[in-house]
């Protein structure tokens, strides 16, 4: 059933960010190689963040008849929640702890439950099955980025040491 391989692809999320974190020290989590974007952690920490925002939504969307659905705001978010002081260990952790209990929940659901919605405040009509499509490419949207930073900590090092 489609459902089912897309709740597997939704587990493996975890598995993609913890590995492209692996081996870093937290001197270059915290590090912005790239003038103007985020470091890892906060990367991490929007992922995080974002996991528990789309768990809301879906569980909003399963439980209530057309419920509402806020919009976040993820360059607020990264301002304002404490991001440098986070500890990326426990990011991951809740990224895979949020993404299990929503895939315990997923497996329960009759096929034509996916196709219940919420209303967007901005986007209107989104379905379950939109939303956890949306949550499961978050993750690979920015473990490239991630891997961007990795790329450019090896070339600064490699400039410093000639």
């Amino acid at each position: 059933m489609f459902h089912s391989a897309l709740v597997r692809e939704y587990l493996a999320g975890p598995t993609l960010v913890t590995d492209a974190v692996e081996g870093m020290t937290w001197e270059q989590v915290r590090a912005k190689p790239i003038p103007g974007r985020w470091s890892t952690l906060e990367v991490v920490c929007h992922l995080a963040d974002e996991e528990a925002a789309y768990a809301e939504r879906m569980k909003q969307v399963i439980a209530e008849n057309e419920p509402t659905l806020m919009r976040s705001h993820p360059d607020e978010w990264v301002r304002r929640l404490a991001l440098a002081q986070r500890n990326v260990e426990h990011e991951l952790r809740l990224i895979e702890l949020i993404r299990c209990q929503i895939a315990h929940i997923l497996r329960g659901l009759a096929p034509e439950d996916f196709q219940r919605r919420g209303i967007h405040r901005t986007e209107g009509p989104i379905t379950l099955v939109v939303l956890l499509r949306r949550a499961t490419d978050h993750i690979p949207h920015h473990v490239k980025f991630i891997r961007e930073k990795r790329t450019a900590l090896r070339n600064l090092a490699s400039a410093a040491r000639r």
